[in-house]
């Protein structure tokens, strides 16, 4: 066989190179400022504060890794997702109509188990909600939404 061989050295080499290279594609992580939230009971607004609000609203906590590619990449994206999906900083500028299908979303996601996100659960333990919490989630956006003589 002709030519040379990658090494071990040349291989770890070349890895270290491209991990600092990607480090020099920008990240946009913005929080842009806040001027309206929902309005939720207390208890309620603490569990989304603690285990929504990082990707469902503008007071985003970027954690360490957010500033590593290619975690940053990911986490930047799941953010722009979750803001458009359903942005609580926003609230106030959806209609009516618009409210009320997020209420039945956040109800019917929160129900499931679908909300939060299970690997964002298993890098953020503190967004674990608890069965209780679940229940009071769903009951509080059944009933702003009207749903709340629904079974």
């Amino acid at each position: 066989m002709t030519g040379k061989s990658v090494t071990p050295v040349r291989a770890a080499a070349a890895a270290i190179v491209v991990a600092a290279v990607i480090q020099l594609v920008p990240v946009k992580r913005t929080n842009p400022p806040v001027q309206f939230e929902v309005t939720a009971p207390k208890d309620v607004k603490s569990v989304l504060e603690r285990a929504c609000y990082d990707c469902h609203s503008n007071r985003t906590r970027w954690p360490w890794y957010s500033h590593v590619a290619p975690m940053s990449w990911l986490v930047a994206r799941d953010v722009r997702k979750g803001r458009k999906e359903l942005n609580f900083s926003d609230w106030p500028n959806f209609d009516f109509e618009a409210q009320d299908h997020l209420m039945a979303d956040i109800a019917k996601q929160v129900d499931r188990g679908t909300m939060p996100l299970a690997a964002y659960v298993v890098l953020h333990p503190e967004a674990q909600i608890t069965p209780a919490e679940r229940q009071r989630i769903v009951s509080w956006a059944r009933a702003a939404e009207g749903l709340d003589d629904q079974p």
